[in-house]
């Protein structure tokens, strides 16, 4: 096994190919990375078949049996016909393989463009396929995959960044004292809202939604979790708070022709954002000594970058303090 801080150090180009056969396909040697960097994911070229795409689990990140509920959660939604991009299965019901101490999976190549995101007719189109996702993740629980949870996502991601000298010294007190009332915000916006737990995509941004002249199609399960279904939802707004309430009101439109968007959980927007931004420079740090994050995050990690990291994350302390977004 490699190094935990170059996990994919020996996944060669001959070793993949390997790794492709031992599951009985013929690889035609083509081989063309694509863009992901917690996994390492690739289009494969096939003899004489359409090209597969096969996804390299990073070591030691999920255990097999939270990789598992996530194939079984997609063709669950896929045995649904919702266009969901599901695992392969063997000719012995198995999703995930082993070659040489790496786990993957193989998934049929699906191509799209981003979604035109303003197009109202698109967003009832999304929410309408994300309420399906939804009424059949709320039929029963994951066992074993990650939650929301604020304190994991916040705190620890906050100290993790402090107590690995991340935050340049002279910036440690001023981000210190913005995560805490973040957090104390958080938890308590938290503790009054009322919501239900469900199974979700839990990373519904716009680059996992791939658009083609038959619509949407939902790629990237990785991040499955349980949480609120707005967290499913907020990724897909931009803008000013108008603006993004007004897409919110498109997204709920198609998604209540299945299922009742519970607008309690539009409090929640705004904590989510927060946590994903303090979670995500965490998650750059944590995989920083893996070379290909340098490599694609150049930017991290300067002066200049947590200079403007704290200012967003004042920026955010003023948005939670605010009303939720109005409801139209």
């Amino acid at each position: 096994m490699s190094e935990p801080d170059t996990p994919y150090a020996s996944l060669t180009p001959e070793t993949i190919l390997q790794a492709i056969e031992s599951v009985g396909y013929q690889p035609s040697g083509g081989m063309l990375a694509l863009n992901s960097y917690e996994n390492r994911v690739y289009q494969i070229g096939m003899e004489e078949a359409e090209p597969l795409v096969a996804k390299f689990y990073r070591p030691e990140r999920w255990a097999s049996a939270s990789i598992l509920e996530e194939h079984q959660f997609s063709l669950a939604l896929a045995e649904n016909e919702l266009p969901v991009i599901a695992p392969l299965v063997d000719s012995k019901g198995e999703t995930l393989h082993t070659y040489q101490d790496y786990r993957f999976a193989l998934f049929p190549r699906r191509g799209g463009r981003w979604p035109e995101l303003d197009n109202p007719d698109n967003l009832e189109w999304i929410g309408r396929f994300i309420a399906r996702i939804h009424q059949l993740g709320s039929v029963k629980p994951f066992l074993s995959r990650a939650a929301i949870d604020p304190e994991r996502m916040g705190r620890d991601s906050a100290e993790y960044l402090l107590s690995h000298q991340f935050i340049p010294l002279e910036l440690e007190s001023g981000y210190q004292r913005i995560t805490e009332s973040l957090q104390k915000t958080i938890d308590e916006l938290f503790t009054s809202t009322q919501y239900k737990k469900i199974r979700l995509h839990g990373d519904c941004h716009p680059g996992n939604i791939l658009w083609t002249d038959r619509g949407p199609h939902f790629v990237d399960m990785d991040d499955c979790q349980t949480g609120p279904a707005i967290q499913d939802l907020w990724m897909l707004l931009s803008g000013d708070r108008q603006e993004m309430a007004l897409q919110l009101s498109y997204i709920r439109e198609g998604y209540e022709t299945f299922r009742s968007l519970d607008t309690q959980e539009i409090a929640l927007i705004e904590p989510l954002r927060s946590l994903r931004m303090i979670h995500y420079a965490a998650w750059l740090a944590r995989r920083w000594t893996d070379p290909a994050f340098p490599n694609a995050f150049p930017w991290f990690n300067s002066h200049q970058y947590w200079q403007e990291h704290l200012l967003q994350l004042e920026q955010q302390l003023h948005s939670l303090e605010g009303p939720p977004l109005p409801i139209y």
